[in-house]
């Protein structure tokens, strides 16, 4: 074992050695960064230049994009470094950031889930009362607080497992996880532990939340007319494909961290433990930006020059 003293870098062992083919796969890799960055700079240039998009449920919207840019360039750039890299080493210091930028990005995702479902929920089920119970100050509130918490939580996360003295540095990743990095220590893991059951749970409330707010929604959509069935599903259900596509990662992602995946390909383990940090990012800009008319119309006016 390794002497906890000796312990300043990690190693990631997940890289396929691909000597021949690595150029290649960095080409690849920052095309789809630099499609991620392009698609999701271009829809909040799009909400913040049009005054019709300064609604709550597109300043929400303009939230995820910026979270998704942020989640992505805590993966991406270390990313690109590690496949042109033969060591695939990592300084503590680098590695204990990547993990508070990628779970802070997940953590803030589901918050701004949450609060976008609510204001969904607010705006089909009290259509009445929308207008005075979200106001300008209480979305900035919202989203403040989509912000804080997740960054509060995740910040003591890390500090619990910065505190652990560590008897080994492989980390069987492409990228530094948290959990891999509670598995290497040799003390008392007991508040880590506690204390990601307890996070685990809020998050696991903040879905349910999200869950409950969607099947109000649809009851609501489902008991009206036609013409308001129509238009209220056509809001909804961006909102819940992003969800039900995000839950997805992470669930690949818990599931390799819970159980033994040695019968998976190393490829597939790969492309399982990166879904969650890229399928969002990819997937959101895409999406809302067909789905949602008022966005996919200013896109248009905006590409083409239209007034």
């Amino acid at each position: 074992m390794l002497n906890s003293t000796r312990v300043s870098y990690f190693v990631l062992t997940a890289y396929v050695h691909t000597a021949h083919f690595k150029h290649v796969c960095f080409v690849l890799v920052l095309f789809v960064y630099l499609l991620i960055v392009c698609a999701n700079v271009l829809l909040i240039v799009v909400i913040c230049m049009n005054r019709s998009l300064h609604e709550p449920m597109y300043v929400f919207l303009c939230s995820l994009f910026v979270n998704e840019l942020y989640g992505s360039t805590g993966l991406f750039p270390l990313l690109l470094v590690q496949i042109l890299s033969d060591s695939h080493t990592v300084s503590l210091p680098l590695c204990f950031l990547q993990i508070f930028c990628l779970y802070t990005y997940a953590s803030v995702q589901f918050s701004s889930l949450c609060v976008m479902s609510y204001d969904r929920y607010l705006a089909i089920c009290c259509p009445l009362q929308y207008n005075t119970r979200m106001t300008s100050s209480r979305v900035a509130l919202l989203i403040a607080l989509s912000w804080f918490y997740p960054f509060v939580a995740i910040l003591v996360l890390v500090s619990l497992s910065v505190s652990l003295q560590l008897c080994g540095n492989m980390i069987h990743k492409v990228y530094c996880d948290n959990y891999s990095v509670v598995k290497l220590s040799c003390s008392d893991t007991t508040v880590n532990n506690l204390y990601g059951i307890f996070y685990t749970f809020t998050t696991v409330f903040l879905v349910l939340f999200i869950f409950y707010s969607y099947v109000k929604i649809l009851k609501v959509c489902f008991s009206g007319s036609k013409q308001t069935r129509q238009k209220a599903v056509n809001t909804v259900t961006p909102h819940l494909v992003s969800l039900l596509n995000f839950s997805c990662g992470c669930f690949f992602e818990i599931a390799q961290n819970r159980f033994d995946m040695k019968y998976v390909s190393n490829m597939l383990r790969i492309f399982l433990s990166l879904y969650w940090l890229t399928c969002q990012p990819l997937f959101n800009p895409v999406m809302y930006g067909l789905k949602i008319t008022m966005i996919r119309i200013a896109l248009k006016n905006l590409v083409f020059g239209k007034t």
